[in-house]
């Protein structure tokens, strides 16, 4: 059983992640409460900044350090320190500080890849879309903004998590792509239960304490619809230009325009539609059958006086024994050629 003292003793090395200084000197252990018949320790903790990745890697720590310590089971609570206590122990700015993203000045272009309903590819699209413009040259990065059904990570086949360094978080890279997505800071795919603002704020960690480095194309791959999560990520970009995906078919295509209005409206450019799951195209024969319809990508692209950028027809990438990327297609084939000509149009409009 640990006493109040070990606890503190426990807790006082462990250092705030913004402040790099230990919660011995900022105080930040507040209130620890033990119950002796469980062996459960709470503990409230106060930090610079809350709601971010780096609470998320504390929390772990946290949690992991109190266990090893004694503890059957941990409660946690994160709160932000006093702004004199932040104000004391801030670090300096450095000069020559990397541009965040979001100030416009990095010279990255944004992509965002939208969709009126789920269901429809848009994450296997910006998966294939970003490695093909890596293989053309270009430097890339994916945010998974589909924070409550992220999937980036799974169709990369990416099993290693980020990193964090100083202040910044590394993203993993495959496939010569850097990633981020909600997915690493999650244990076990367990659902989001977060609320709004507090998944607004992650979001915005996403731009502003990943190390990018030097990127030609940020592709973000949105929750469908136009729900909040959308219009924060159109409010947060600069500028921002902007894919629909859609099915062929003709409902499927109606429910896409929505997001595509929802583009125009907040000033983003459409750069183009692509038509997923176009059709299937038997082996054997060669017969294209349209299992999804016809005509619902050029109905859209009418709708939104804009070009499509590729169909896409309904085939699986092939089979690597030694490759895991489950979604991802290669180049040699044809639908990794589809998307290598999508690339280089996506290049050449942007």
């Amino acid at each position: 059983m640990l006493t109040q003292e070990e606890v503190l003793n426990i807790l006082h090395p462990i250092e705030d992640p913004f402040l790099h200084k230990t919660l011995e000197e900022t105080g930040g252990v507040e209130e620890i409460k033990i119950k002796e018949e469980k062996n459960h320790v709470s503990v409230k903790v106060l930090i610079a900044k809350t709601n971010t990745a780096e609470q998320m890697e504390l929390q772990q720590t946290i949690v992991n350090a109190l266990k090893n310590g004694g503890a059957a089971t941990v409660g946690l609570r994160f709160d932000q320190l006093s702004d004199d206590v932040i104000e004391k122990f801030q670090p300096a700015a450095e000069e020559g500080q990397e541009a965040s993203l979001l100030d416009g000045k990095t010279g990255t272009k944004f992509i965002s890849i939208a969709s009126g309903k789920g269901g429809v590819g848009k994450s296997t699209v910006t998966v294939n879309l970003a490695i093909a413009l890596s293989r053309l040259g270009k430097k890339v990065g994916i945010i998974d903004a589909d924070i409550y059904g992220f999937s980036v990570p799974d169709m990369m086949g990416v099993e290693e998590r980020p990193v964090v360094r100083g202040e910044k978080i590394i993203p993993v890279e495959r496939f010569g792509v850097k990633i981020v997505s909600m997915g690493f800071f999650v244990e076990d795919n367990s659902p989001i239960i977060w609320r709004g603002p507090m998944l607004g704020k992650m979001l915005t960690s996403f731009f502003k304490e990943v190390e990018w480095g030097d990127l030609d194309y940020l592709l973000l791959d949105l929750p469908p619809g136009t729900g909040d999560m959308a219009l924060d990520v159109h409010a947060m970009l600069p500028s921002s230009k902007e894919i629909i995906v859609t099915t062929p078919h003709p409902t499927a295509a109606f429910v896409a325009a929505r997001a595509g209005q929802m583009a125009i409206k907040t000033e983003h450019e459409i750069l183009g539609v692509v038509e997923n799951m176009a059709y299937f195209e038997s082996k054997e024969t060669g017969n294209k059958e349209f299992v999804f319809g016809r005509g619902g990508g050029a109905k859209l692209a009418d709708e939104l006086k804009t070009d499509i950028l590729g169909h896409i027809p309904l085939q699986q990438p092939f089979e690597e024994e030694e490759v895991f990327a489950p979604s991802v297609y290669q180049t040699d084939h044809p639908i990794g050629v589809v998307y290598r000509n999508m690339a280089a149009k996506v290049i050449d409009k942007y």
